[in-house]
Formats: C-alpha cells, sequence, structure tokens
C-alpha cells in the first residue's frame, strides 16, 4: 500500500508541469515585450569588422555597376538590401530617395533573390536612389552580409568596416535618430 501511494504523487505532480512550463515560457516573452527593447535591433556580429568581400553583377538594362565592396575603399556608403517583391521596400523607397540627394555618401543596393525585370519595373516607377545595385539571385551574399530578411541596411565606414546595421524599413524617425548621427560620425572620421 505504502509503494502504490509513493508511485501516484509523482505522477499527480507531472500532471503539473506542462502548466509550469507554460507560465514559465509566458513570463520569459512578457519580460520580452515589456523590456523596452527595439526588435529592429538585431544585433550584427560584423558590426566593426570589414564588410564581406562581395562581388555581385550589375542589374541588367540598367547603366549603373554592379555591387563591389572594393568600391567601398575611402568612402561612406550604405547597403541596402532590397527586392521588388518586398512591400516594406516600397514603404522604405522615398527615405532611400531622399538620402540620395546628399552627395557626401553612396546608397549601393543590394537586390536579394528578384526577377530582374521585376526590379528594373521597381526602380523604374518609383525611383533609383541607387549609386550601384548588384544582383544577388541565389542569396548568398546576403547570407555573407548576415542578412535576416528585406529590407536591411549596412552603414559601411571610409576603412571598409560595418559601423551600423539597421532591420526593416529605414523611416524618418530612424534616420533622424539613428542612421544621419552614424553617418556624420563615419564621415568625420578619417
Amino acid at each position: 500500500m505504502a509503494d502504490e501511494t509513493t508511485i501516484r504523487k509523482p505522477r499527480r505532480l507531472l500532471v503539473f508541469l506542462p502548466v509550469v512550463v507554460f507560465l514559465v515560457l509566458a513570463g520569459l516573452f512578457l519580460i520580452q515585450l515589456t523590456s523596452g527593447r527595439n526588435i529592429a535591433e538585431i544585433p550584427s556580429a560584423l558590426i566593426g569588422q570589414q564588410a564581406p568581400a562581395t562581388s555581385l553583377p550589375p542589374l541588367e538594362g540598367v547603366s549603373l555597376p554592379g555591387l563591389d565592396s572594393k568600391d567601398f575603399a575611402g568612402k561612406v556608403t550604405l547597403v541596402n538590401v532590397w527586392a521588388s517583391w518586398c512591400a516594406p521596400c516600397r514603404e522604405e523607397h522615398p527615405v532611400l530617395l531622399a538620402l540620395s540627394a546628399d552627395k557626401r555618401f553612396g546608397i549601393a543596393g543590394l537586390n536579394y533573390k528578384d526577377a530582374p525585370e521585376n526590379a528594373r519595373r521597381f526602380i523604374g516607377s518609383l525611383g533609383n536612389p541607387y549609386s550601384a545595385i548588384g544582383v544577388d539571385s541565389a542569396g548568398r551574399a546576403a547570407i555573407d552580409w548576415g542578412v535576416y530578411g528585406v529590407p536591411e541596411t549596412f552603414l559601411v565606414g571610409k576603412d571598409g568596416k560595418i559601423l551600423l546595421k539597421h532591420v526593416g524599413p529605414l523611416t524618418e524617425q530612424s534616420v533622424t535618430a539613428d542612421l544621419l548621427p552614424a553617418i556624420e560620425k563615419a564621415l568625420a572620421a578619417e
């Protein structure tokens, strides 16, 4: 009789185990949601590192060079990862066009897993903020850059090092608060 009681108590406790696990996970998610952390700030192991060696062919039918990381030397460059099928890329496009008016730095486009005719139509209808567009049809270069999804934007300094990574569409607020101060600092660097 004592053996049967001893066996039943652990089984009763096992019934509550899923509830305890659920409460622990719910608590962790709640802490994350209320932490005030910006979910667009995904840490990148590339910050402070040399930009990945990249040499992508140009977008056919557009008279711009492809994307080559050797061209970053001595210049401040934004590398914007985009695609015509990406709705948030359309949202950020006016912001990129406004940024392209500032000739102190360049904007290079990394066209991600896109059909060339769709990419041409995209920049043809919305405008072209890029000084170079490299086509990454297989997505391999994006992997080297640590891209999670499109759009993403990287700030590359004059020394070729990645200074900032912005995940998601650029907005006037993110440009004013984060990107422009980082660009000014990069431009002032020797």
